[in-house]
This record gives structure tokens, sequence and C-alpha cells, in this order.
């Protein structure tokens, strides 16, 4: 498949191609082949990656405790990684119904997405628990794609011959 026809979605013969998803690949497209252990998996595997995720935190939250840095910097650290995982759960869910700009502001909040992990876990959770995590943004661009492609299609069809004039030269007004 060439360069340009992997950035359109197309191929050579048979038009645009779906695109796989992480976990997924196209079996979002007829939810078969598994797609629903697929969901079932990745919702508890995001689950329990999310609570692993806080437990972590809470053992770094008592070690914060034990070294007696007072409850200022306790407080602050408590919400600053609930203010980081919110920031990250609405990014991650936005990203799931939208495609990223790839601006100076998505690259500058790549860090509190980081930071909260556990907000962009548990937005791949509950996004699992109805559908594959950005399968109707990939649902809407594979079908705009499929239409855009049949109607190009339909464009071309027919004998050109008909389309010409007398001596081979195209019919002009």
């Amino acid at each position: 498949m060439s360069e340009q026809s992997k950035q359109s979605g197309t191929n050579a013969g048979g038009g645009p191609q779906p695109e796989p998803i992480r976990f997924f690949g196209t079996t979002w497209i007829g939810h078969d082949g598994g797609y629903g252990l697929r969901r079932a998996g990745v919702a508890a595997g995001a689950l329990a990656a999310a609570v692993a995720g806080c437990l972590v935190l809470r053992f770094a939250y008592q070690g914060l405790a034990i070294a007696d840095v007072g409850g200022f910097v306790n407080a602050l650290v408590v919400v600053m990684f609930a203010i980081c995982s919110a920031v990250a759960f609405r990014k991650t869910w936005e990203g799931f119904t939208r495609r990223p700009t790839g601006s100076a502001t998505e690259d500058s909040l790549r860090s509190l997405k980081a930071i909260g992990f556990v907000g962009s876990l548990l937005a791949y959770f509950f996004r699992s628990l109805t559908e594959a995590p950005g399968e109707k943004l990939r649902r809407e661009e594979y079908e705009t794609a499929r239409s855009q492609y049949e109607k190009r299609r339909g464009v071309r069809t027919g004998n050109p011959a008909a389309r010409k004039g007398k001596g081979g030269k195209s019919k002009r007004k």
C-alpha cells in the first residue's frame, strides 16, 4: 500500500479501509471477532489499572505523612492530583470524539495527563462500557470516506465514449 493511500485510508482497488482501534483492530465495524469480550476486557483492565494507580498514589501520600511535611503540602498534593486527573479525564474523553489538533496547547497538557493518569484510565473504562474507545469518531470518518469514495466512483462510471462527440473530441458549449 502506498504512503498516500495509508494516509487517506484507501487501498488501490477496494476503496477506503477502516482504521484499526487499539485492542479491537477492525472488529468495531461489525462488532464481530470477540468484540464484546474485548470491550469487557478493556473495561476491566482499565478499571484494574486505575485501582492500582490509586493504591500507588495512596502509598505516596502515606510517605508524605510519614515525612511529616505538613498539612499544606498534603492538601496541595491531593488538590494537584485531583485537578490533573480531572483535566486528563476531560481531554481523554474529548479525544474519543474528535482528532487532536496537534497544537502547542495539546503538547503542553501532555504532562498534566501523565500526572492525572487515573483520570485517563477512568475515561477509558467508562467509554468501554458503551463502545470501543474512539469507535464513534472512526465510524463517522469511515462512513464519510465511503460515501465520498462511492460518489467519486459513481461519477466515473459509464461509457466514456458516449460523452465524446464526432471525431473523438469532447462536446463543449
